[in-house]
């Protein structure tokens, strides 16, 4: 059965900044709402990391600052949306004349149909561990290995919902390209990607390994693979 689940959107159409801004949004926002919830920044009160899917996301999608709640990251974002006055992104300092919000249930899970999808920014599927494994992979390997990844990524997503998912997830993955990207002063590979599967998904969430910071943010394609 498919589980219902709240998302919220806020955009802020009149400040343009580049997709590797993400990371700055989210300490932005992270430090200037810090009292109000662990959730904006994904940490323990304790300052430890928190090993979970984030609840509130910070992306730049066609150069617009988006902010993305779901379930309690959801209701946050609702609550806070009439503070954000100002974006005080590096040393630059953005007044908001205008920002949007866009609130909603969503059904997920899995589907007796088929649902394109593509990455709308890079999707980060490797770590240090597996990205070496990966390099000695022929493509056969290569292949299985990312769809195994994808799936997975899919199950921490729905984990994540606290929806339970009985039946089988089935993927088709189309790597379209690969790129460095610093991550930490690491440089890692992300991939830009489509994929087809039989589970229902809300545009704009993320999937993969830093998602809170933008990476792998999926929309619906309507082309396929």
């Amino acid at each position: 059965m498919p589980t219902p689940i709240h998302q919220t959107i806020i955009r802020f159409p009149e400040i343009q900044l580049a997709t590797r801004d993400a990371h700055k949004l989210r300490g932005y926002f992270g430090t200037l709402f810090q009292e109000h919830s662990p959730l904006l920044h994904n940490h323990l009160e304790s300052g430890e990391s928190a090993y979970r899917y984030p609840l509130v996301q910070y992306k730049v999608l066609d150069t617009v600052p988006t902010l993305v709640g779901l379930n309690e990251g959801a209701e946050l974002l609702i609550s806070l949306f009439l503070k954000i006055k100002v974006l005080e992104i590096g040393e630059r300092s953005y007044p908001v004349y205008q920002k949007n919000i866009e609130s909603k249930m969503i059904n997920i899970g899995l589907s007796d149909d088929l649902h394109a999808y593509s990455f709308k920014t890079l999707w980060m599927a490797l770590n240090q561990q597996n990205y070496s494994t990966y390099l000695h992979e022929n493509d056969e390997q290569k292949a299985k290995h990312m769809k195994a990844i994808l799936v997975g990524n899919l199950l921490s997503f729905f984990k994540g919902m606290d929806h339970r998912v009985e039946g089988t997830i089935m993927a088709n993955l189309k790597i379209k390209g690969q790129r460095e990207t610093q991550f930490k002063n690491n440089t890692m590979m992300a991939f830009e990607a489509d994929f087809v599967t039989n589970t229902m998904l809300p545009d704009t969430i993320g999937l993969g390994k830093s998602v809170a910071r933008g990476f792998g943010t999926i929309g619906k394609n309507n082309g396929g693979l």
